[in-house]
């Protein structure tokens, strides 16, 4: 239960507190509920919930039901649910996928998504190389898309709206003396990678770290995801690259897109 007088620090913020709060007892009860039950659940006076549900609504996280006045979840929290089923489909269906390349390559292997100026390392598969190299490629960990492959190669498939969007935002931070910091030069780099269909990380955000990266593209044809490759750069050459290592990430990916429903 809720308080009027709860204190606040620096890290917590009341009024999203007390929506959420709403929105979890909502979800408990499972049916429309009228205000002011809601109002004694979470333990608020009725016109703070009243507004707070109002902006709730706004937002389409929850509904008002015409006859009776009463509450009721939105449409718009299935849609979140729905983005964190994909990812965790993503995940469950490319697992084997990612075994497979480094049963392969025996290389590190990575799956990512995109978040606005930023990839999420979203499962991993290490390496058993007897030369590992500490990267910071880790589950959960996030990453600039301007300096890793994962975050070229996404960027390179996205809608040209889109991409305008996200390149306006980045922060073109130097890493090592390989990062791109101009957006004329990295967008050169983004139509390679779509001509090539694979995108390079060459020490740009971890000296002597190494990736090569692949977009995994849905039933819609989004690209939803990367899979990918990192190592050292004593082992990550060009030569290797265009020998195999580029055909054969392709190729995993390519495979993860068809069981995501994508016939492109």
């Amino acid at each position: 239960m809720q308080s009027e007088t709860r204190p606040r620090d620096a890290k917590y913020v009341q009024s999203l507190d007390r929506a959420l709060s709403i929105l979890e007892v909502m979800a408990a009860l499972g049916r429309p509920v009228p205000v002011t039950e809601l109002a004694e659940k979470v333990g608020l006076k009725v016109s703070t919930v009243h507004r707070l549900l109002t902006t709730l609504m706004h937002r389409g996280y929850v509904d008002q039901e015409r006859e009776s006045s009463k509450y009721q979840l939105g449409l718009k929290l299935l849609e979140l649910a729905n983005a964190v089923s994909s990812f965790s489909d993503i995940r469950t269906i490319a697992r084997p996928y990612l075994e497979e390349l480094v049963r392969r390559l025996n290389e590190t292997a990575n799956l990512t998504v995109l978040d606005e100026t930023e990839i999420v390392y979203i499962d991993q598969v290490e390496s058993q190389n007897y030369i590992i190299v500490k990267m910071f490629a880790q589950v959960g960990n996030r990453g600039p898309v301007h300096c890793t492959a994962s975050g070229k190669v996404l960027l390179a498939f996205q809608p040209e709206e889109q991409l305008d969007h996200i390149l306006a935002k980045i922060d073109f931070k130097q890493y090592t003396n390989e990062t791109i910091t101009e957006p004329g030069l990295l967008k050169k780099e983004l139509e390679r990678v779509r001509r090539e269909g694979y995108a390079l990380d060459w020490g740009e955000m971890e000296d002597n770290v190494r990736c090569i990266a692949a977009p995994i593209f849905n039933y819609e044809g989004k690209a939803v995801a990367s899979i990918g490759l990192s190592g050292p750069g004593s082992r990550i050459t060009i030569d290797y690259i265009k020998k195999e290592l580029a055909a054969v990430v392709k190729e995993i990916a390519a495979r993860v897109s068809v069981q995501l429903g994508y016939n492109g």
